[in-house]
């Protein structure tokens, strides 16, 4: 049997060998981008039809396909502090925003946090003429504490 890891490693070099893309293998699915990826870097367990139809298209066997489809052990990060650039980043901006954010969370709504379960994640690439931003939407659903 396929590991969750070990299908996310074989979708990523499937991606390069296929030259298929992130979007393409959403629309493929009929799911959303960000969710898409993520289910196929092993995050959420998919559909036998969704799993099947990107394995296809990703040119993986059966095996990888059921892997798609297994429940995951949520969480990528293989330390506490990430060491990959990118994600180093993004923990870099809640190191230094969190606080800040969840300041503004409790002003604007009240006692509560945003959900992770219910949530929706967009990124794209926005032209700026002093260098192209990356603006990443995080929308999840409020959550008040209920005491």
């Amino acid at each position: 049997m396929v590991s969750k890891h070990e299908a996310a490693e074989a979708v990523r070099e499937a991606k390069v060998r296929t030259g298929i893309t992130w979007a393409q293998l959403a629309e493929a699915v009929g799911k959303p981008l960000a969710w898409t990826t993520a289910a196929l870097l092993g995050q959420h367990p998919m559909e036998k039809d969704d799993a099947t139809t990107a394995a296809a298209l990703l040119e993986l066997g059966d095996d990888v396909a059921m892997a798609f489809q297994l429940q995951p052990s949520r969480g990528a990060l293989e330390s506490a502090v990430p060491v990959d650039p990118t994600i180093y980043r993004l923990y870099e901006v809640v190191q230094v925003y969190g606080p800040t954010i969840k300041e503004l969370i409790h002003e604007q709504c009240g006692d509560g946090i945003m959900s992770a379960i219910n949530f929706r994640l967009d990124v794209r690439r926005v032209p700026d003429p002093a260098g192209d931003r990356v603006v990443i939407t995080l929308d999840g659903k409020y959550l008040p504490y209920q005491w």
